[in-house]
Formats: C-alpha cells, structure tokens, sequence
C-alpha cells in the first residue's frame, strides 16, 4: 500500500532524510522507533504530504504523493494523520471535529457524517462527550477523538505519530487501546512511537531509525529482543 524508495529531505542544509526504502503491506502495522531527531516523524509528514522531499519517491496505493500537487487533499483522505498535539478545533464540539472532514473536505450529507461521528465516538468509548469541547476532555479523551476524526474519512491507511507522547502515564492505556482494536481489525497503519510494549504486541514489523536512515528492521521479537546494531542496542538499553 505505501511504498518508499530512495526518500531525500533537508531542511536547509540539514539533510533529514538519508534514502530510506521500505514498505507498508495492506492490513500491516509497521512501528518506527528511535531516538529523536533521527526523521521519523519527518517521514511521516513526507508520505502525507505534509512535507515535501527533495529525491525519491512516495507511491501510496499507486498515486504518487507530492505535497505540490492539486491532489494532494484527495490524497489525504485516504491516509489520514493522528498527531502528537490532537490538533482539535478547540471551539467544536468532539462530533464536529469528527465530521467536519466528511462534510466539507468529502461532501457527505451532513445527516450521515453525523450519524458515523456518533457510531465512532461511541466505538471510541466516548458517545457521552459527543457534545464536549475539547478543553473538557482529558488528553486521552482528546486523543481519542482525533482517532474517531481519521477513521471518520474512511481511510485506507492511518499514520500516528507517537499518539501518546503528550499523554499522562494514566491515559496512555486508553489511547493505545483503541489503536489495538484497529490493529485487529485489519487497519494499515505506520506508528512513530516510544511503546515498546505496543510495538513488540500489535507491530507486524519494527523499523530502527537513526540519523535519517533505517539502520534495522525486522519482526519485533527480532529487533526489540535480539537486535543486530550496535546502536539499536544502545537505544533499547535507555527505554527498556
């Protein structure tokens, strides 16, 4: 579903982005771990097109993604973004910022994006804060809005970027609750994150990133217990 090759990026003359080559399956959860500043989040932004890339490419179910093109907005309605911040509108109710993307980005009838947005915040366990403003919500509750808002676009991809960074210990739980549940359900998603927990329990493969490149990869019970790099042992040492 999402293929990667030879990926470029600087911001000036900071090159971030070293010629990464990967690729997601349909149905697979790929983890991207490592220390940061090491361009996993960059890469992220990069398959959105959030960013643009200076070499390589981006293919994301056969359209090639450039943050320059006209298309890029259509493009994003199939592989939506769960940030570290939420990023919620804070003067809408959760269920607005649920369907606001399927009213106004899709052009669904306002009826049916907001009978989805409630069967969404309800999957969310949360169908009685339909009606909250996001400084209401604790930062799980607001996380998990901003996981009904993605699903809410009918994406065929989701990419979250470490969803739980900006979280209380308390709340972490609840947030990577829900992500299992789409794990389960055959979500492709590609997940910047610091849960080794997660990654070594829902993760069809973990990617190793350091200095802009893919040092290792591999199944997490490979990478995560028994890791060939010297530097992918250092990292794990720190976190585990």
């Amino acid at each position: 579903m999402i293929e990667i090759r030879d990926l470029h990026k600087r911001f000036g003359a900071l090159e971030v982005l070293k010629g990464i080559d990967t690729t997601v399956e349909e149905g697979e959860v790929v983890c991207l771990i490592g220390a940061s500043g090491s361009g996993k989040s960059t890469l992220l932004r990069c398959v959105n097109g959030l960013e643009t890339y200076e070499a390589g490419k981006i293919v994301f179910a056969g359209t090639t993604v450039d943050a320059r093109s006209p298309d890029i907005r259509a493009l994003r309605t199939h592989v939506t973004m769960v940030f570290q911040r939420f990023n919620l509108f804070p003067h809408r109710t959760a269920l607005e910022n649920v369907t606001e993307g399927p009213i106004y980005v899709k052009g669904e009838p306002r009826n049916e994006a907001r009978e989805r947005g409630l069967a969404l915040l309800e999957r969310m366990g949360l169908a009685e804060k339909a009606q909250a403003y996001p400084p209401q919500l604790s930062g799980g509750q607001q996380q998990r809005v901003a996981i009904a808002r993605a699903l809410a676009m009918r994406p065929k991809a989701i990419l979250f970027d470490e969803p739980t960074s900006a979280l209380d210990p308390e709340l972490v739980g609840e947030v990577l609750g829900a992500m299992r549940s789409l794990a389960d359900e055959g979500m492709t998603m590609l997940v910047v994150t610091h849960e080794m927990a997660f990654a070594r329990d829902v993760a069809d493969r973990v990617l190793f990133m350091h200095d802009g490149r893919i040092l290792e990869e591999g199944l997490p019970s490979d990478i995560l217990s028994n890791p060939k790099e010297a530097r992918t042992r250092d990292f794990l040492s720190r976190i585990l």
